[in-house]
């Protein structure tokens, strides 16, 4: 690491949030991933742009994290900068039926905006393991709710740290897919727009899906939700359950017997377990029903 560079870093952001050798097992749901060189947590979009420039001066890869629900980080590390858009970029603001939120808002603290002002629409989204930004680059959705159902306009940041705002109707929203994603824009912030609702209804709505989530997912193991995209006209969990993988495990990492979809880190899994075990997965699927299964989880760093 370049002490150099890490004065930078310091001098634009203040040392308390510049780090490094910083192990990002810390920082995803999968509780895997070996040390990122630099870990950078600015608190306003115009410091990304500014942490983004410096990285492109001094040639230095950059990831843009959330709070690292759907990402596997090699046992090796990242060799770069990760820029952690969270905590530090995380208001949630309700004007009439519109709430604004900053990219690094959790999901769950937004539905939890949208219930306490009797706002419906978005409790689909309230036991998604995610930030906003992340929503929003991938559509996500669940329980017959997505993104494009409620979005009325992002800020994003492009690749020359320019910043602007999109409508819905030009964000090109798809299965978990978008003109974010393809164009490789950043989320800064999303305005959604929803509807006036009964609270109780909303509670319950809530406390449903809640208890469906609880008792169909293993929420009590480290892991990246749904390892695996819905290939068209099938269920992967269903797949991967019809092949006989229910329960099976390389290392510490194991397919889910609650749910086959979810690959779980059931203690002290490495990336590169979690990495042979969906390979083996997609190996087996394959073969048994010809059907290709694409990771929905995203990797980066050395594995």
């Amino acid at each position: 690491m370049n002490s150099e560079i890490i004065k930078k870093f310091c001098d634009l952001l203040g040392e308390e949030r510049v780090f490094t050798g910083e192990a990002m097992s810390r920082h995803t749901t999968f509780k895997i991933g070996g040390p990122a060189d630099y870990f950078l947590m600015p608190d306003k979009g115009e410091d990304v742009g500014r942490v983004i420039k410096i990285c492109k001066e001094k040639e230095i890869p950059y990831f843009i994290l959330g709070n690292g629900s759907n990402l596997l980080v090699g046992d090796g590390g990242y060799r770069g900068a990760v820029i952690q858009i969270y905590r530090n970029m995380s208001s949630v603001t309700v004007e009439g039926n519109e709430i604004t939120a900053q990219a690094g808002a959790l999901l769950s603290a937004v539905a939890a905006a949208a219930k306490n002002a009797s706002l419906t629409g978005f409790e689909f989204a309230g036991g998604i393991p995610g930030t906003i930004g992340g929503a929003v680059v991938m559509n996500a959705g669940a329980y017959g709710g997505e993104m494009k159902d409620v979005l009325t306009e992002v800020t994003v940041m492009n690749a020359e740290g320019d910043i602007f705002t999109l409508p819905t109707e030009e964000l090109e929203l798809g299965y978990r897919t978008s003109i974010i994603k393809t164009a490789g824009y950043i989320v800064l912030e999303a305005k959604i727009r929803l509807k006036e609702g009964d609270p109780e209804v909303i509670r319950e709505t809530m406390k449903d899906l809640t208890i469906r989530r609880t008792t169909k997912q293993p929420l009590e193991y480290p892991s990246a939700g749904s390892t695996f995209k819905r290939p068209e006209g099938y269920f992967a969990g269903k797949l991967i359950m019809d092949s006989g993988l229910a329960g099976y495990q390389v290392g510490g990492a194991q397919v889910s017997e609650k749910h086959c979809g979810f690959v779980i880190n059931r203690g002290n899994a490495t990336a590169a377990e979690i990495l042979q075990l969906m390979k083996d997965v997609q190996e087996r699927v394959k073969k048994q029903s010809g059907v290709t299964l694409e990771p929905e989880v995203k990797m980066i760093g050395e594995f």
